[in-house]
């Protein structure tokens, strides 16, 4: 799957590269790229051949958030296509975050709006000096409504109560310091390298583990721990040391060798 405003591209170490690809715009998206990356996640998330999914924008930015065409259509929507509109973008910002693969997102420049909430969905974000974030939708008299349960897990309430209220740009070291980023490099070849480190890391551990931690995160963040919690733990990682994937990295851990999902990775 693959066009000219979305590129996908898999190679031979089981990375999935998903790339924006409309520069002249800024990478800003409407309901059809949207759609489009929903479906781009859903397959690689299905494709038991990719281990590690990466998220790009070509060109100077990341992504400025809304297209102005989109945006002009929305303007003429009843209530019921607003909410039907909105969903799609929902479910999009879900296919991300519910990939059962790590994904990683590579920023550079602006983005804006919905762009935030794109690299919040994501597992672990990257970003370069010249990265700018804004949440700008107060500046139209809107809310940043669909992307905000991922915004203000990656930052944190009080945070985003502040930058959902004043729509300032955020530059890379705040970003970092709020947790929107995880790492702050140099520049675009920097930002490759950084993702090339993180995807020999990544690519070491267990697929099926690294699925289940994903969801481990979202069965214990902000709940009480409490016996229904300890319970839920101890049955997931006896589920883990009994799945054949569990049983290979502790044998070969014991046995002083690699584990076989590391076969071809050097």
């Amino acid at each position: 799957m693959s066009d000219d405003t979305l590129l996908i591209e898999r190679d031979d170490r089981g990375v999935a590269t998903i790339t924006m690809n409309k520069p002249e715009k800024h990478n800003a998206f409407d309901d059809v790229l949207i759609g489009r990356i929903k479906a781009a996640f859903e397959d690689v998330g299905a494709d038991p051949s990719v281990r590690v999914v990466v998220l790009a924008g070509s060109g100077p930015s990341f992504s400025a958030g809304a297209d102005l065409n989109w945006m002009k259509r929305m303007a003429g929507y009843s209530r019921d296509e607003n909410v039907a509109d909105a969903m799609g973008l929902g479910a999009m910002c879900q296919a991300i975050d519910k990939c059962p693969k790590p994904v990683i997102a590579l920023v550079q420049g602006a983005t804006f709006g919905g762009g935030v909430g794109l690299v919040a969905a994501c597992d672990i974000a990257i970003g370069t000096t010249h990265a700018k974030f804004m949440l700008s939708e107060v500046k139209l008299g809107l809310i940043p409504a669909v992307i905000s349960p991922y915004v203000v897990r990656a930052m944190g309430a009080r945070a985003a109560r502040r930058y959902f209220l004043t729509a300032e740009r955020i530059d890379a070291h705040e970003a970092y310091r709020l947790g929107l980023l995880h790492e702050v490099v140099e520049d675009e070849t920097d930002l490759h390298n950084a993702c090339d480190r993180l995807v020999t890391v990544l690519l070491a551990n267990g697929p099926r583990a690294m699925a289940e931690s994903k969801a481990l995160v979202d069965a214990v963040a902000d709940r009480t721990i409490d016996d229904a919690v300890i319970r839920d733990t101890a049955e997931r990682i006896a589920d883990t040391r009994a799945s054949d994937e569990g049983r290979e990295g502790v044998t070969a851990f014991l046995e002083k060798r690699k584990p076989a999902w590391t076969e071809g990775q050097g």
